[in-house]
């Protein structure tokens, strides 16, 4: 072979090196979902005058989730097993990475905090909640405040009329029309902020609002104090499982009567268990660590499929994890307290 053909050679491999490259550097607008791991409370949660002698444990179950900032990380979740693939807006809505992650954080926070209200409160104490106003989760790209309030705000004041809780500004709202303005009072990174806002149609049947998904926000003042320590955990999921850790160090009993028992859920402050994402995941990294006892949300809505989809997972893999759905704290330590000990 002619130098002048080798030199062609190598320069059209090199150049197809250099395109492969910048392809795979391009980046993708996806999240690779796995199952995660079973990590047990009893070293994440310490309750003040509580105890830790439980012969089982309970856990919280997590999901991995990866951004797949380029491509070669798309081309592994297309062949590593258990692996989900997600486009990003299904993940985070209209959210930036920034907001996104502010609100798991934000989200991590309010679990814990219900969490501790819900635990304590079915161990018959008494938890004194302060409402400070309304959370700002996410402001809706038909929004007239886009722009202008942010993911993290905190409304105080609609009109002059105080706002401690989400439904007071629902309330306030409902007699309002499309086009009329509303002055409000907000705290934007603990900055008192005043602004006059225009009300808008927010969904197809007609809801006027401001356009805003809002959540309440609050102090709690327990009799003991609970500390809780998630690392880089994020997401109300665990909300369900925290409520447990903190009732079984109170009671005298141990709950845990020698199983492993793990579940999800989120959790208000009444102790009612929610819906969360990415269930089937759980239920595997549950099986891998070897649980015995998988406490899942009851389907109690017509969209609700938590139920459903992690006794159809573990029908299909086989699992004889055994699983409880439940609509309530109290629901679960009924269950444990007929539950006979492990022998």
């Amino acid at each position: 072979m002619s130098s002048t053909k080798k030199t062609k050679k190598y320069i059209w491999s090199a150049g197809i090196a250099v395109v492969l490259l910048v392809v795979l550097m391009i980046p993708m607008p996806y999240y690779l979902y796995q199952p995660g791991d079973v990590e047990p409370l009893s070293p994440v949660i310490t309750v003040e005058n509580g105890h830790k002698s439980e012969q089982g444990n309970f856990y919280l179950t997590t999901v991995s989730t990866i951004k797949t900032s380029h491509l070669y990380y798309l081309i592994y979740g297309w062949f590593a097993p258990n692996t989900q693939i997600r486009k990003e807006q299904s993940v985070s809505g209209n959210l930036s990475e920034d907001e996104y992650d502010f609100l798991l954080r934000h989200m991590m926070t309010s679990s814990q905090q219900n969490a501790v209200i819900a635990g304590l409160r079915a161990a018959g104490e008494v938890v004194p909640v302060q409402n400070k106003g309304v959370f700002v989760t996410n402001v809706l790209p038909v929004s007239k405040a886009k722009g202008k309030i942010s993911v993290g705000d905190v409304i105080t004041e609609i009109d002059g009329k105080e706002m401690k809780k989400s439904a007071d500004v629902i309330a306030y709202l409902s007699a309002k029309k499309a086009g009329e303005t509303v002055n409000m009072v907000y705290l934007h990174e603990g900055q008192r902020q005043v602004q006059s806002f225009e009300l808008t149609v927010i969904n197809d049947q007609g809801k006027v609002g401001l356009g805003i998904q809002p959540e309440d926000e609050f102090d709690i003042h327990p009799p003991r104090q609970v500390k809780i320590n998630t690392h880089d955990i994020g997401g109300p999921s665990a909300g369900l499982m925290f409520s447990l850790e903190i009732l079984n160090q109170v009671l005298p009993e141990d709950l845990t009567k020698g199983y492993q028992i793990a579940g999800t859920g989120t959790i208000d402050q009444e102790g009612n268990v929610g819906q969360i994402g990415g269930i089937r995941d759980k239920i595997v990294a549950a099986h891998e660590g070897k649980v015995d006892i998988f406490f899942c949300p009851a389907d109690v809505q017509p969209g609700d499929t938590n139920a459903k989809d992690i006794m159809d997972e573990a029908k299909k893999r086989n699992y004889s994890i055994r699983i409880v759905p439940v609509r309530h704290s109290q629901e679960a330590l009924h269950y444990l307290k007929q539950l006979q000990p492990k022998s």
